[in-house]
């Protein structure tokens, strides 16, 4: 706005004492506008609220196809931006400064006909700037006084004009029009087009700055540009629906999500609810179940501590009247007595009873192992009142002292108790170890299973031959048979030959071919033959004279009477 415009009207009284239109209140101070510029983003500001955004500014970031900020803007590049406090868009901030930001005077407008309608307002009248304006003139867009409205009528270039009162403005919607004034020449109206430049002008810059240009009147050249804008909206417009559209999917899949979200916080609590009960009750079980084996063991201690002290008792009783017996009774007392004696003694000496407390502390609670179904939840924790017995547990299976080369061996624990029966559970502290004899640093790795039965099952492979030690322990005990030896043989050795039933016969009648049973036959036969001298009477491999077919070969015939052989067999 320029400066003969900021003085057109003025208020008696401050902006803050009645509501405004929101399209006439700046959003950064909240009042009125005052010379307000339009951003890039057509975002509207008073031109001191976007002077005050520049200590935020950042340097600006080149790119292609960066486009001019408006249609009366310098497009030279400037070295900083400022950010949209609205849609944080980047203003590159005009060479000439802000100033040079495009003038909104859609807001001008509005605010001129809000003005007119408060009652407090002061129009002044825009010719002779004394006289309080009465009239408007559309034609001319300026306010009026009612002596300069009546010189308006006479003279002859405005005698056809009309003229309106300003209060017949204050209670319609009339939109009001102001002159544009060019800011290179305040005396003249921006009533020209540049095509050449895309900019307003006036008729002195079409003389000047503009000569030469292809320059018309705004009347004539509206109608190509406003017909491009109007292209341009109706290619936007689409996008509003779309993104309208896209915002209540996401406002219904929030609510969806929502709703999903407190469904599931219901099934967690109840969830979790339920298995704390679950627990809960677990542990009231296990409480209930410690305190009944606290009495049962309670019990049997007593009644052991019981019977002892009534044996004990009655010990005492016969030693002590059998030495008093001894030492103060007579000769004939003793032999009168002795019966008695000696047949309670032989009673007490036939009571059997054990030099070992009935229960003990072989305990434990063991919060790893399963311990079923309690309301619905699977919970673990089990109180084991059998401990195991490192001294009765016993090691069984083939791989225990036997392996072969590359070959996987196991063998199995068996956990008993102190009476040798079986654990029935898992989860007990084992520790297996396997290596080479003669070099303890070559060790087996051991892949140790739990069947959850008081068994353990211990697999290796051996790689390399030889003398193993093996060493089991249970709670840091060697058990029954640790340590122990493996002896590790090498590969198991397949048999090269065939399983015949004599050389003659596989060999085709061949005198060359011999057998690993070391048969031979009359004539020159190297091999064997049905019924004559070595022939085992039934199946055997040629190349080692073994029996059974599924055997380990054990090589006693060259690697050339194999082939000789196996080339025979073929042909």
């Amino acid at each position: 706005m320029s400066e003969c415009q900021e003085n057109t009207f003025t208020t008696c009284s401050t902006s803050s004492e009645r509501p405004r239109s929101c399209r006439t209140q700046c959003l950064i101070c909240k009042n009125v506008y005052t010379d307000p510029k339009i951003l890039p983003c057509l975002h509207t500001f008073c031109l001191d609220c976007v002077r005050s955004l520049q200590q935020f500014s950042v340097p600006r970031t080149r790119g292609e196809g960066e486009s001019g900020s408006g249609g009366s803007l310098d497009c030279t590049e400037s070295a900083a931006c400022i950010l949209c406090p609205v849609c944080d868009y980047e203003v590159h901030v005009p060479a000439a400064g802000l100033r040079g930001l495009t003038s909104n005077h859609l807001i001008l407008n509005e605010v001129l006909l809000e003005s007119l309608k408060r009652s407090d307002c002061r129009i002044v009248c825009d010719l002779c700037n004394d006289g309080n304006a009465e009239r408007r003139c559309h034609i001319c867009s300026t306010n009026l006084c009612d002596f300069c409205s009546k010189a308006h009528r006479r003279q002859k270039m405005t005698a056809a004009h009309n003229t309106v009162a300003l209060r017949d403005l204050q209670g319609g919607n009339e939109r009001l029009v102001q002159p544009i004034i060019c800011s290179a020449h305040p005396a003249e109206e921006l009533r020209m087009f540049c095509e050449t430049c895309d900019r307003l002008v006036c008729r002195d810059c079409c003389m000047v700055d503009h000569r030469g240009h292809n320059c018309d009147f705004i009347a004539s050249v509206i109608s190509k540009h406003g017909s491009f804008i109007r292209e341009l909206l109706k290619q936007t417009q689409p996008h509003i629906g779309a993104l309208q559209e896209t915002l209540q999917k996401i406002a219904n899949a929030r609510q969806l999500v929502q709703e999903r979200l407190g469904m599931m916080a219901k099934e967690i609590n109840n969830f979790t609810d339920g298995y704390i009960r679950a627990l809960e009750n677990h542990r009231n079980q296990l409480l209930k179940e410690l305190e009944e084996l606290r009495a049962q063991r309670e019990n049997s201690l007593n009644l052991q501590q019981i019977q002892l002290d009534q044996i004990l008792a009655d010990m005492r009783t016969g030693v002590d009247f059998t030495e008093h017996l001894l030492t103060s009774g007579s000769h004939v007392e003793i032999l009168l007595t002795k019966c008695v004696v000696v047949n309670r003694l032989k009673q007490l000496n036939k009571i059997g009873y054990s030099t070992h407390p009935g229960e003990d502390d072989g305990m434990q609670f063991q919060p790893q192992e399963r311990a079923g179904q309690c309301d619905g939840f699977e919970v673990f924790g089990i109180i084991v009142t059998k401990a195991v017995d490192p001294s009765k547990c016993v090691l069984q299976g083939e791989g225990l002292h036997v392996a072969r080369q590359d070959q996987s061996s196991e063998f199995v624990l068996i956990c008993n108790d102190q009476s040798g029966k079986q654990m029935g559970r898992g989860g007990e502290s084992i520790r297996v170890s396997i290596f080479n004899k003669k070099n303890k640093e070559c060790s087996l790795k051991t892949k140790l299973q739990d069947n959850h039965d008081g068994t353990y099952c211990f697999t290796y492979t051996p790689l390399v031959s030889g003398s193993y030690v093996g060493c089991v322990c249970v709670k840091g005990q060697h058990v029954q048979g640790s340590p122990f030896t493996i002896a590790v043989t090498s590969k198991f050795r397949k048999h090269p030959g065939i399983f015949h039933c004599c050389t003659f016969c596989s060999s085709g009648g061949q005198k060359d071919v011999r057998c690993g049973c070391r048969g031979t036959m009359p004539g020159g036969y190297q091999g064997c033959g049905h019924g004559h001298k070595g022939h085992p009477g039934q199946l055997h491999w040629s190349c080692c004279g073994m029996l059974t077919e599924n055997s380990e070969c054990s090589g006693t015939l060259n690697g050339n009477t194999y082939q000789s052989l196996v080339r025979t067999v073929a042909l």
